[in-house]
């Protein structure tokens, strides 16, 4: 597979054409089922504020602005525990910048984080394979009293990703591909789908990083056998760059222009030591905004990753810079009122952030076949800046301690505890998580 895009495994290559007893259609997919219990209600808003909270140029307070909503994850997809404002919240707005929600508030709950199916039709006679992904996730909301709506169970039919790829020289690993893919940027993206990550919950940096986007790519690898390397470029032109979808809508351009995302690699591959290192870029305009010039979109980042026999170790620095638009624009966001929940349109405001994350992983060299014991530990800090807002500037960290089990080939058992602080600009909040997830795949 290439960069992720397919289920046979999420290293960084092409996928050969299958040998003859491979049938060209081949149907493959997972289950995450997981067990969750975050501290207070769930979130990362306080239930009250003792100062004046942050208020920007249209007077209004975005709460979203200077707490990481993101923080109290609880599953692959980062989907926090709940987004609700407590009833205490002063009066303001949600400024867009949430993930979505798994809804369990500060309950302990099991989830079924998502129920996937995989595709891949490869044709026998010429370099052409056909690939979707399509997941199932069922969720609780909450009500919303200015729709009258109550609440209650809902299930997204989510095409995660759906793309052709063509491999058209049989003498280059070089790969085209079209439709709906993983993001090309750093290297967080490989460990997206659950069955694929060593931990449960993604980085406090995997919402600028992680996306899938529309557009079209081209992987190209460059073999230096004397010395054991090689050499990658990835680059993409896509609608929505490489934020979630949660933060950015992948399925069509707002300005009409693509944004540009590029990495270039380097890998050491010895016999028991493999070293890869990799600079990232992305440049274009913001796809939530409707300008092409004003608002243009630029993310830097380097990635490193170190594995040994037993031990893997690697870490990426990301920084974001989103500029202003200078204009309103009409965007889908909530409005806290005296009598209810309204729509409004806002300003879409200059941001930039910039965080890294580090990860050691260890398999323990038990003798205890089929049974896989690999612990695991992140720390990561993430900056954020909203200038137009006094008192904006919000500095979190995270550190997160875990267990993955692997029992053969179709089974992962995982608990991890995540650790997260407030380290300037928003309110301490007790907002620790625990989950689990049992990852099934077939």
């Amino acid at each position: 597979m290439l960069d992720g895009d397919a289920t046979a495994s999420p290293l960084e290559e092409v996928t050969p054409p299958p040998p003859s007893n491979t049938p060209p259609l081949v149907i493959t997919g997972y289950l995450d089922v997981g067990f969750a219990k975050a501290q207070g209600d769930g979130t990362s808003f306080p239930g009250s504020y003792a100062a004046t909270p942050p208020m920007g140029p249209a007077g209004y307070l975005p709460a979203d602005y200077f707490v990481d909503a993101f923080a109290p994850a609880v599953n692959s997809r980062g989907e926090a525990a709940s987004t609700a404002l407590p009833g205490t919240m002063p009066v303001g707005v949600l400024g867009g910048f949430l993930p979505r929600s798994a809804g369990i508030g500060g309950k302990a709950s099991f989830l079924l984080n998502t129920a996937d199916v995989d595709v891949r039709y490869t044709a026998p006679e010429i370099p052409v394979m056909i690939f979707t992904r399509l997941q199932i996730i069922p969720r609780l909301y909450d009500p919303d009293p200015s729709e009258n709506i109550p609440g209650g169970e809902y299930t997204r039919l989510f095409l995660e990703q759906a793309f052709g790829r063509i491999t058209p020289l049989r003498s280059a690993e070089l790969a085209i591909s079209i439709g709906r893919f993983d993001s090309v940027f750093g290297i967080e993206y490989l460990d997206n789908e659950a069955n694929f990550r060593i931990g449960v919950t993604p980085s406090l940096i995997a919402r600028y990083t992680t996306g899938q986007s529309v557009g079209v790519k081209a992987f190209y690898r460059y073999q230096i056998i004397p010395i054991s390397s090689a050499i990658s470029i990835n680059a993409s032109a896509t609608n929505s760059g490489t934020f979630v979808e949660a933060l950015q809508g992948p399925s069509r351009s707002l300005t009409g222009v693509p944004m540009m995302a590029v990495r270039v690699g380097y890998e050491l591959n010895l016999p028991r030591v493999s070293f890869k290192l990799g600079g990232s870029a992305e440049r274009g305009p913001r796809n939530d905004q409707s300008f092409t010039t004003e608002a243009p979109q630029t993310l830097l980042g380097f990635d490193a990753r170190l594995i040994l026999p037993t031990l893997t170790l690697s870490g990426e620095y990301v920084h974001v810079a989103e500029e202003d638009a200078g204009a309103v624009t009409m965007m889908p966001v909530t409005k806290l009122t005296g009598t209810g929940i309204t729509g409004a349109s806002v300003l879409i405001d200059e941001f930039y952030a910039h965080g890294f994350w580090i990860q050691a992983a260890e398999e323990l060299p038990l003798p205890i076949d089929p049974f896989r014991l690999t612990l695991y530990a992140r720390y990561e800090q993430r900056h954020a800046e909203f200038p137009d807002f006094v008192g904006s500037l919000l500095t979190v960290d995270r550190t997160t301690i875990g267990l993955n089990v692997g029992i053969g080939e179709s089974l992962q058992v995982k608990a991890e505890y995540l650790v997260n602080r407030e380290l300037e600009g928003a309110p301490t909040v007790a907002n620790n998580v625990f989950t689990s997830s049992a990852v099934w795949t077939w």
